[in-house]
């Protein structure tokens, strides 16, 4: 007989596809500024910083804004099952041209596939997660923290492998390793996909309501005109957790590498590494959450979805007083060039910024899936990373003003935005939950 609380196979398939695309993308970010930024003779492209860190943040920004573009060729013409497969392959074509070249033509060619392609994959993948389960099934929040296991999993992977093989060989060997992590997701996903999947996302949603006989182009309900109103709600103040939270691929990353001190019994830590730090402690902590929400779901004091993304926001904003207290250590605005700030100030940032993460991303998928009108979910799944697309552009912009701003204004800045508007989202989170019209 079959365990009603079991979760399907299916989800641990995609927990698996996804675990490696993550691989493939953290790996390969854990090392992309510095590739823009090295010297030609340390195996770089030699961007300044500033130039570095704005290509870094409109790349990463670009790529979260083409899901809304995937998502919607989903819903409307191939599938999700189609748009995952082929944005993969794409994605792989742009790691294998990064890799066979070393110059500017390569890189941006490169770095245009893999925005079309994480375009397709992303919010598609995610997607046919939802659709493994019914509406009302309360197994979906416990599902997509398992699927966004799989993404931290392939993340804290990603980042020890490519930083080894970027230090021991060089950068153009870690985007063949990215390009290898999605052949591999892609067979298991070719192999097994009609096996655990069935016709899950296989056909476009225009079709499925076509052949249900659901709709006539029928006009979106008050309700969910509420729920539409929601998402955007929530959307507009993930931009500012995000846009400091993805500090951690740029400013973080060099910061770390120039100001840090990386020794550890003698041996210096790859700077690469610590792009890792950030999913092992989802692994680590992501239980412990969901047995926290669990006690108090049981004892009706669980925070609703805007609470929890709140409490997310001014964690991340604590998070950055402690990158605050490394800049202090080596005298604030005005810093000592040879000192080297102690590790703890790093690691307590980390910490801070994955609880908050840990309040935050999680909800967002299965917020979607659960409040967005069902013959759109997949273009509010592709404006949930449209949301994520404006902080990291933003971000990026942040981050190339540490050179003339310094680093204290800029990570105090982040953290004062993020608490405020943290408190904010405290303040209306009544409103919005009422918007949401979901079953306690």
């Amino acid at each position: 007989m079959t365990n009603p609380k079991a979760h399907p196979k299916g989800l641990y398939l995609l927990f698996t596809v996804e675990m490696w695309e993550r691989f493939s993308y953290y790996g390969m970010r854990s090392f992309l500024i510095f590739y823009l930024t090295k010297s030609w003779i340390e195996g770089g492209l030699g961007f300044n910083e500033q130039v570095g860190n704005l290509i870094y943040g409109y790349f990463i920004g670009l790529m979260y804004f083409t899901p809304l573009i995937g998502g919607w060729i989903a819903d409307r013409f191939w599938g999700q099952r189609k748009a995952v497969f082929i944005g993969s392959f794409i994605m792989i074509a742009g790691h294998l041209i990064i890799a066979s070249q070393r110059t500017n033509l390569f890189l941006f060619l490169g770095l245009f596939l893999l925005v079309i392609g994480v375009g397709l994959f992303k919010p598609n993948i995610s997607t046919i997660v939802g659709q493994l389960y019914d509406k009302n099934d309360k197994r979906i929040d416990n599902a997509f923290t398992i699927f966004y296991m799989g993404i931290n999993v392939g993340g804290l992977l990603g980042g020890i492998v490519m930083g080894y093989v970027c230090n021991e060989l060089n950068y153009s060997y870690g985007f063949l390793v990215a390009a290898i992590g999605l052949v591999l997701g892609q067979i298991i996903y070719i192999v097994l996909g009609n096996r655990f999947l069935g016709d899950k996302g296989k056909f476009p949603q225009k079709l499925v309501e076509r052949s249900t006989l659901e709709t006539k182009k029928i006009p979106l309900t008050k309700e969910e005109r509420d729920r539409t109103k929601a998402i955007f709600i929530i959307v507009f103040f993930v931009i500012f957790f995000f846009a400091g939270f993805e500090q951690a691929g740029s400013s973080m990353n060099l910061y770390t590498e120039k100001y840090i001190n990386r020794e550890f019994f003698g041996y210096l830590i790859p700077v690469e590494w610590f792009q890792s730090l950030n999913p092992l402690l989802i692994v680590t902590l992501a239980p412990l959450f969901t047995v926290f929400w669990t006690y108090l779901s049981k004892k009706n004091k669980e925070p609703n979805i805007p609470v929890k993304m709140a409490w997310g926001m001014i964690l991340l904003g604590v998070g950055f007083f402690f990158m605050l207290g490394a800049v202090m250590e080596r005298g604030g605005e005005n810093p000592d060039i040879s000192l080297k700030s102690n590790l703890a100030w790093l690691l307590f940032a980390y910490l801070l910024h994955t609880m908050g993460e840990l309040c935050l991303s999680p909800l967002g998928l299965s917020m979607i899936s659960k409040v967005a009108p069902v013959k759109l979910v997949s273009m509010f799944m592709g404006m949930w990373f449209v949301s994520i697309s404006i902080a990291n552009i933003a971000g990026g912009y942040m981050a190339s003003m540490i050179p003339s701003l310094g680093a204290f204004t800029i990570f105090g800045g982040i953290a004062l935005l993020s608490i405020f508007f943290g408190v904010i989202l405290l303040l209306v989170n009544k409103r919005i939950y009422k918007l949401m019209h979901l079953k306690k």
